[in-house]
C-alpha cells in the first residue's frame, strides 16, 4: 500500500471549486429531474475532507431532507468490510488462503457441480478441484445468487430463498442448505457474484468462536468508531433511515422518465429490527462518516487514529488481482450482474481493483480498489492519489444510471 509521496495539492480552494460541479451535476441531472431523491457524495484528499455534497431527499414520502447522519442500505459494500474480518483471522495464523473449505465446513466435503436437471433432480459431477478460501474471497468459488436468473442452480437458490437479506433463516440454516445443492461451475474456472462472502462471515464467527455480528462489532467496527454501522438501526435512530426506491427491472435498461417507487419504507422496514441472518455479503446499514472511517483506513494501509485493523502487507494481498491467469472480469465473469465488469479491472480478496485504466475507458489509477451495493451506493480507494470517493444514495438497481462512471469523471477531472 506504500506509494511514493505526491507533492501536496497547495491549492486546495482551487480543486473545492471544480468539485464543485459535482453538485450541480448531481442536482441537474438526477434530483430534479426525479431520477434521485437525493444523494450524498464525498471526497476526501490528502487528509482532508474536499467535497461533502448533500442533495434532495433522504425520504420523499415525508419530506426529510438528506442529512450527513442519514443511514444508508448499503447492502454489498457490506462486502470488504466482512472481507477484512476473515483477513484479520488470516494474519493471526488461524486460517490460509488455500485452505480447503470443507476443513471447516465438513458437510461441503462432497460437494459437486451442476451437470443437468433442476431441483430435485439435479445431475452431477465431480469438481476439478476442492473449493478453496481463496475462492470464497475472490468469488469463483462456484456459488451463485438467486438473481442471477441465469441456470437451474440459480433457481434453486431463489426458490430455497439462500442468502436473501430482508428473510427468515440463520447462517447456519444457509451453510446446510448450499450443502445439498451443486455448485455452478468447479472452483477457480470461473468469477460469478455469489453468496461467497456469507460464508465468509459464518466462517468468521466459527474460527473466532465469537457470533458473526459480535465480531464485527468488537474487532472493527467500535475501534474505528463506526458507531451508525450494523446489521439493524436502532429505535433511537430509526428517523435517520432513509427510504429505499426502486426503478426498472434488475438487469433492464431504464429508460430516462421512469419513475421511483418506493422499495422499503423506512417507517416499516425489516431493518428496524435485528435479523436472524446477517449477512456479512449484503446486511449492514452504515453512515458516510462512519463507511469514510472504514475507508480511511484501508487508503491508511490498515491503519485509522492509531488503531491498526490489518497490517500493511495484508491490504497489499488483498488488493492485488488475484483473478486465475491475471484475467480481468469481462474475460473470467459469468455473472449476469456484479458492481463492476468492466475491462481493465481485476478482483483482489473482498474489492474489485483497476489493472490497466485505459482499458477500462473511464478516469481512475493502477491500483484504485472500490466496491458498491444494489441501492447505487459506491466507494473507491486510490492509494496513489492519496483520495477516496464515496457516494450513498438508495435506489435499486445499481445499473439503473451510470453514476458511478459519471462520479470517477467528474472528481478524477477535477485533479
Amino acid at each position: 500500500m506504500t506509494q511514493s509521496p505526491l507533492p501536496p495539492f497547495h491549492d486546495t480552494h482551487a480543486l473545492r471549486t471544480r468539485l464543485a460541479r459535482i453538485d450541480r451535476f448531481f442536482a441537474d441531472e438526477y434530483v430534479s429531474p426525479g431520477r434521485l431523491t437525493g444523494s450524498l457524495v464525498q471526497v476526501w484528499r490528502q487528509g482532508e475532507l474536499v467535497l461533502n455534497s448533500l442533495q434532495g431527499m433522504a425520504d420523499r414520502e415525508r419530506g426529510a431532507p438528506m442529512a450527513e447522519d442519514t443511514i444508508f442500505r448499503i447492502y454489498s459494500m457490506s462486502k470488504p468490510i466482512t472481507s477484512v474480518a476473515l483477513m484479520m483471522l488470516f494474519e493471526e495464523g488461524r486460517i490460509a488462503l488455500d485452505d480447503p473449505v470443507a476443513q471447516y465446513i465438513p458437510a461441503w466435503a462432497d460437494l459437486r457441480v451442476y451437470a443437468g436437471g433442476e431441483l430435485g433432480s439435479f445431475k452431477t459431477r465431480a469438481c476439478t478441484r476442492p473449493m478453496q478460501i481463496v475462492d470464497l474471497l475472490r468469488h469463483t468459488s462456484g456459488l451463485t445468487y438467486g438473481f442471477q436468473g441465469q441456470t437451474p442452480v440459480d433457481a434453486a437458490y431463489r426458490k430455497l430463498k439462500l442468502g436473501a437479506v430482508e428473510l427468515a433463516g440463520t447462517l447456519d440454516d444457509m451453510i446446510a442448505a448450499l450443502a445439498d445443492l451443486p455448485l455452478d461451475f468447479s472452483p477457480g474456472e470461473a468469477w460469478n457474484y455469489s453468496v461467497s462472502t456469507d460464508v465468509l462471515g459464518y466462517l468468521v464467527g466459527k474460527i473466532s468462536g465469537l457470533p458473526f455480528d459480535t465480531f464485527l462489532q468488537e474487532r472493527i467496527l467500535k475501534p474505528l468508531g463506526m458507531t451508525d454501522t450494523g446489521f439493524h438501526v436502532p429505535v433511537e435512530k430509526a428517523q435517520r433511515l432513509a427510504a429505499c426506491y426502486a426503478v426498472g427491472q434488475l438487469g433492464s435498461a431504464v429508460a430516462a422518465d421512469s419513475k421511483l417507487t418506493l422499495q422499503d419504507d423506512p417507517r416499516t422496514s425489516s431493518y428496524l429490527k435485528p435479523p436472524s441472518f446477517f449477512s456479512g455479503g449484503g446486511g449492514l446499514v452504515s453512515t458516510a462518516a462512519d463507511y469514510m472511517r472504514f475507508a480511511r483506513m484501508l487508503l491508511g494501509g490498515g491503519e485509522l487514529d492509531g488503531v491498526r485493523i490489518l497490517g500493511r502487507k495484508t491490504l497489499e494481498l488483498m488488493t492485488a488481482n488475484h483473478l486465475p491467469g491475471g484475467a480481468d472480469l469481462p474475460q473470467l465473469s459469468r455473472s449476469m450482474f456484479s458492481e463492476a465488469a468492466y475491462n481493465g479491472v481485476g478482483f483482489g480478496l473482498g474489492f474489485a481493483t483497476t489493472l490497466t485504466p485505459a482499458q477500462t475507458l473511464t478516469l481512475g489509477s493502477a491500483g484504485d480498489f472500490f466496491w458498491g451495493g444494489a441501492a447505487s451506493t459506491f466507494f473507491v480507494v486510490d492509494p496513489r492519489e492519496e483520495m477516496i470517493l464515496l457516494l450513498l444514495t438508495q435506489v435499486i438497481p445499481s445499473s439503473a444510471y451510470p453514476l458511478r462512471r459519471q462520479l470517477r469523471t467528474l472528481v478524477y477531472g477535477g485533479l
